[in-house]
């Protein structure tokens, strides 16, 4: 997920508040990232094993080899310690370009391989990528109370430190504006993490049925046979898709993000099909791809 806002509209704090709402551990997936940990030695004399699911957020001055792992002696780096959980990147288009671009196979394929002249190893980096930026350098573009400073092409320029193929790999890009007075400092009851996290784990426990007897747990790790078996779409749903992929020129990897996140959707809505609405709501999180249209 992208999150594009001006400064201190609350990006940050959403992030840190996501491993609150993701479902439980599995056993399998605590001693996956617990053997991860015990490599770095990063494990707590009291804790033999990490239960809650990691989340990481490192500073971007970070480099390649922080990241991505690597050094005289492969270790582990930043995206396999988010392993099972959540890697945040603050500000993403002052994270030096190269340093973004070697996150694109280990999101593809859910694994890091750091290959030295004596050694080769393996390291699993299944993360939930989340990632936050302004929408221009200063950060006030289409703001209706601050006044935009940034020229067109000192834009551009910021937005291209990103590269089109990363974006691709993003499921959800979400514009988070900055909040008024009466929002900031309204008293009333709203929904909390708790009551968030249980329709999450019941969209969960959907997903681990569907999948049952297979090695995929969640929507995001299906594959193109299973994509094609469990995200059928109605008519209406179908001609919509179809309208929105042949004007936006979507990839065929955004095409079936989409779909993924449609299926999440009717999951957490507990529909059995993917509805026309569905389709709709997971268009609208595609907010980078339609200003390009």
């Amino acid at each position: 997920m992208l999150m594009i806002g001006p400064p201190g509209s609350g990006k940050t704090m959403l992030a840190r508040r996501i491993p609150s709402i993701l479902p439980p551990m599995l056993f399998e997936e605590a001693i996956e990232t617990t053997k991860v940990y015990s490599v770095m030695g990063l494990l707590e004399r009291d804790h033999a094993l990490i239960s809650c699911r990691p989340f990481r957020s490192p500073h971007h001055t970070i480099s390649d080899v922080g990241l991505i792992g690597g050094s005289n002696t492969p270790k582990p780096g930043e995206v396999s310690l988010s392993h099972n959980g959540v890697l945040f990147l603050d500000e993403l288009p002052e994270f030096k370009k190269h340093v973004l671009e070697v996150l694109r196979q280990p999101m593809e394929d859910g694994r890091v391989t750091i290959s030295r002249a004596l050694a080769s190893v393996t390291y699993p980096s299944r993360i939930m990528l989340v990632a936050a930026m302004n929408p221009c350098p200063c950060g006030y573009l289409a703001d209706p109370v601050h006044q935009c400073s940034c020229t067109p092409l000192m834009i551009q320029r910021y937005r291209s430190r990103v590269s089109g193929p990363l974006l691709d790999r993003i499921d959800i890009h979400i514009e988070v504006p900055a909040l008024k007075y009466r929002e900031l400092s309204d008293r009333g009851e709203s929904e909390g993490s708790a009551e968030i996290a249980a329709r999450v784990a019941r969209s969960h426990e959907v997903q681990k049925e569907r999948f049952k007897g297979t090695k995929v747990h969640s929507n995001a790790q299906m594959t193109a046979r299973m994509i094609r078996k469990f995200c059928e779409t109605d008519a209406v749903g179908s001609r919509m898709l179809e309208t929105v992929t042949d004007r936006l020129g979507l990839s065929a990897r955004s095409y079936t993000r989409i779909l993924k996140v449609a299926r999440t959707i009717a999951d957490l809505e507990g529909s059995e099909g993917i509805k026309e609405h569905h389709i709709s709501e997971a268009i609208q999180y595609r907010s980078l791809d339609r200003k390009t249209a």
